[in-house]
C-alpha cells in the first residue's frame, strides 16, 4: 500500500476527505516551490501535486499555462521535479503526484521516469494526454516501480467508460468537474453535485474531483460527493502575485482553509 493509498483509509476511518492542491514546479523557483510544498503539508494538504512544466500544457488553463512558462523559462523540467520531490521528501511524508504531459515523459524513458521517480518518493502520476487505450506501456512501467496512475474522468465520459477508468486506476480516480480547462470559476456546474452522485455509484475506490474549485465554500459543497478535492488555479493565482514570506504565508493560510470544511473527526 502506498502512500496514497494510506492517506485515504486513515481520512477515510476518521471521517475526513483529501485536500489535494496543485502547485507548478518551479514557479518562480525550486526552492519557493518546496518551501510551499512544506507549508501546505503543515497546514493542512493531505496529498500534492507538482505539476511538471510543458510548452504546451492542453488541460491547463492561462493561469497554469503562464506558470508553466515562468517554470520553464527558468530551465525547470521533469528530471529538476524529480529530484525537487526527493527534496521535499526529506522533510514530509505526504504523498506526491506528479502531473504531467506523456512527451517529455516519453522522451526521458518510461521505465526511467517511473523508477526514477519511485526511488524520489514519488507515488503517482497524472497524466492528462495518455488515454486508457495508449496507457499499456506506462502503466507496466509504473506498477513495475510502485508508481499509482492516476486516471482523469470527464463528464462526457459516459458510465461503461468511467467503470473502465476505475478498473484501471491507481491511488484515486480524478474527475474533471467541468468540460474545458483549468481555470479558479466563481460557480461550478449547478448539476455537478447530480454529476457525482451518479460517478461515486460507478466507482468503488477512492474519488477526487478538481478543475474550477477555489473557495472553502465550494470544496465545503462538494465533499459530501467525494473521497478528495484539489485546487490548483486559485493556488496558482497566488503564487504569480505574491514573493517571499508573505506568498508562504498567504498560501498556507489558503490551504488551512480550503482544509476546514474536510476535516473529519
Amino acid at each position: 500500500m502506498n502512500r496514497i493509498d494510506q492517506a485515504f483509509k486513515q481520512l477515510k476511518a476518521k471521517g475526513g476527505k483529501a485536500l489535494i492542491p496543485f502547485i507548478t514546479a518551479g514557479d518562480p523557483d525550486l526552492a519557493t516551490t518546496r518551501a510551499l510544498a512544506l507549508e501546505m503539508a503543515a497546514r493542512g494538504a493531505d496529498i500534492l501535486e507538482l505539476g511538471i512544466p510543458f510548452s504546451d500544457p492542453l488541460a491547463d488553463g492561462p493561469t497554469i499555462q503562464a506558470a508553466s512558462l515562468r517554470a520553464m523559462q527558468a530551465g525547470v523540467h521533469l528530471e529538476d521535479v524529480i529530484k525537487l520531490a526527493g527534496s521535499i521528501r526529506q522533510d514530509t511524508q505526504i504523498p506526491l503526484i506528479l502531473m504531467g504531459y506523456y512527451n517529455p515523459i516519453l522522451q526521458y524513458g518510461l521505465e526511467r521516469t517511473a523508477a526514477d521517480a519511485a526511488a524520489h518518493g514519488v507515488d503517482g502520476f497524472i497524466i492528462p494526454d495518455l488515454p486508457m487505450e495508449e496507457a499499456g506501456p506506462w502503466r507496466v512501467a509504473a506498477a513495475k516501480a510502485g508508481i499509482a496512475n492516476i486516471f482523469l474522468a470527464a463528464p462526457t465520459s459516459g458510465a461503461d467508460r468511467i467503470k473502465h477508468l476505475a478498473r484501471l486506476t491507481k491511488g484515486f480516480l480524478y474527475y474533471v468537474s467541468v468540460t474545458g480547462i483549468t481555470g479558479a470559476r466563481t460557480e461550478l456546474p449547478a448539476d455537478l453535485a447530480a454529476s457525482l452522485q451518479e460517478v461515486r455509484a460507478l466507482v468503488k475506490g477512492p474519488l477526487a474531483v478538481g478543475f474550477g474549485i477555489s473557495t472553502p465554500e465550494q470544496v465545503a459543497w462538494l465533499a459530501p460527493y467525494v473521497d478528495g478535492v484539489v485546487v490548483g488555479s486559485a493556488i496558482v493565482q497566488r503564487v504569480a502575485k505574491l514573493k517571499g514570506p508573505e506568498l508562504i504565508r498567504e498560501i498556507g493560510d489558503f490551504i488551512a482553509g480550503l482544509k476546514a470544511p474536510l476535516r473529519g473527526q
